[in-house]
């Protein structure tokens, strides 16, 4: 009876995991690019067509998947009701994957129990919860391959969990490419199975971007491609990885190139890893592959100066996993091993978050979702066009067709770009005429301001001082603490 209680453990910690964070949904933190993904579904529903504006077929989303999960909680809960619940399940997702990583890195139920909720409360954990990110669907399905296909050893998992991996993400290629790797060298051996499914999920992802959309990868890669890429020469690229990677490969991300306690954890959990592999454990098969992973993944997408801090969730969890093992697994003085990490690392992060959600989220949710509604009740015609920067809250609230500058939800700004990158906005602006323009610049100054003061006049100002007020006094310190947001103008085109 008490083994079965015991066993019991980790569910009732999936449980307790999940229910606390939900608290964190009471902060309205929710990303961006949440609202592109979820816009998408929402075209699909209302024109039957995958894409941004209309009938007009555009990958805007980085991923297929959550954008057909979004789509089926819109038909099910509807457009005004479906996010908290699409939040949860995201939340109950990611969690359950914490579970099966659990089975494949632990034995003892309560030291499963206790990694499930530690790993849960980290910063990347509620990040990828609550913040309306397909990562939680991606984290699930990542683990369950692990678990199911090369743990358990079920062939419907290795052929089947790689297409949807990577219908959700192309990158998964990396997570999917390690595993392969780390399972032929342990085992001397192909899983042919697996082969299949990898190929099956490259062939049916490109073939959908192909033959859906005319395109080979994601509209998404090839817009930021376009704009962001720069000519860098070698000492330059070195440059850039020093001053930028201490900021990506812990859990903190703070002002300023460098983070020294991002160090500190990265040695750490080198330290733990190599202490772990040491030992005769057939978790190690599964260790190799995680944290070569969270190696691979950072380093490949920092060199590509990729600094958008979702592509680090994963691998900074991963990463962390073989500290809480290295702790968890003391059998000498443990609770004072788990008491200092949870002191010293876990509750400074945990309380790190709470501040950051608030503060994030009074910026998102109370600011910018604001510029989206005024927008929404101003213009009744939803026909209009908004060209602004980013394309997530605005455009989602205020319901107008939108051409975004990187080109994300809009593919003619790239040709502006491709003809002219220095002046592409405004030759967006004379060639198409905007009804609205947003921007974080005063367009009045500058060498094209008689053209905008000639055609355009300022609708609206949107300031981010006006919102870091609250009735309470807690939550207005932490508004002023870590003010989020940016200082926009709207303009209308008045010919």
């Amino acid at each position: 009876m008490a083994e079965t209680q015991n066993s019991r453990f980790p569910i009732y910690a999936v449980i307790a995991t999940v229910v606390f964070k939900l608290l964190f949904l009471l902060t309205h933190y929710i990303q961006e690019d949440a609202f592109i993904t979820w816009r998408v579904a929402q075209n699909l529903l209302d024109y039957g067509v995958i894409g941004f504006n209309g009938d007009t077929k555009i990958s805007a989303s980085t991923t297929h998947l959550y954008v057909f999960v979004s789509y089926i909680f819109n038909l099910v809960f509807g457009k005004e009701n479906f996010i908290e619940p699409l939040l949860i399940f995201n939340s109950i997702l990611f969690t359950i994957g914490t579970l099966f990583l659990s089975h494949l890195v632990l034995k003892n139920p309560w030291h499963k129990a206790l990694f499930i909720f530690l790993i849960g409360i980290l910063p990347p954990s509620i990040k990828i919860s609550i913040l309306g990110m397909e990562y939680g669907i991606l984290f699930f399905l990542e683990m369950a391959l692990l678990y199911y296909g090369f743990n358990k050893g079920k062939k419907w998992a290795l052929t089947f969990l790689p297409v949807l991996i990577m219908f959700t993400r192309i990158d998964t290629i990396i997570f999917l490419g390690i595993v392969f790797f780390v399972d032929l060298f342990w085992n001397k051996k192909i899983r042919w199975n697996y082969i299949f499914g990898g190929i099956l999920g490259i062939l049916s992802t490109f073939a959908f971007n192909w033959f859906y959309f005319g395109e080979v990868v994601n509209n998404t890669i090839t817009a930021k491609k376009l704009l962001y890429e720069q000519h860098f020469t070698l000492g330059q690229h070195i440059n850039y990885f020093m001053v930028s990677f201490g900021n990506f490969w812990g859990m903190l991300k703070v002002p300023g190139d460098f983070n020294p306690i991002t160090i500190i954890v990265l040695i750490f959990e080198l330290l733990c890893f190599i202490y772990l592999i040491r030992q005769r454990e057939k978790r190690n098969y599964f260790l190799w592959m995680i944290f070569l992973f969270g190696w691979v993944k950072q380093m490949a997408f920092i060199s590509q100066k990729s600094l958008f801090d979702w592509y680090y969730w994963v691998p900074q969890i991963l990463l962390f996993v073989p500290v809480l093992i290295f702790v968890l697994e003391q059998k000498e003085r443990r609770n004072l091993w788990l008491s200092l990490l949870i002191v010293f690392y876990i509750a400074p992060m945990l309380a790190f978050q709470t501040i950051h959600s608030i503060a994030t989220g009074n910026g998102e949710w109370n600011y910018r979702r604001t510029i989206g509604v005024f927008l929404n009740k101003y213009e009744k015609d939803k026909n209009q066009w908004i060209l602004l920067e980013p394309a997530g809250y605005v455009p989602y609230f205020s319901g107008l067709k939108t051409i975004d500058e990187v080109g994300l939800v809009d593919k003619q700004i790239q040709e502006e770009i491709k003809k002219d990158k220095t002046n592409y906005w405004i030759n967006t602006v004379k060639t198409r005429k905007p009804k609205y323009l947003l921007s974080y610049q005063n367009l009045y100054e500058g060498k094209d301001a008689e053209y905008y003061q000639i055609h355009y006049k300022v609708l609206k100002e949107f300031r981010v001082k006006d919102h870091l007020k609250s009735n309470h006094k807690i939550l207005e310190k932490i508004y002023n603490l870590k003010p989020s947001g940016t200082d926009y103008n709207l303009y209308i085109r008045v010919d």
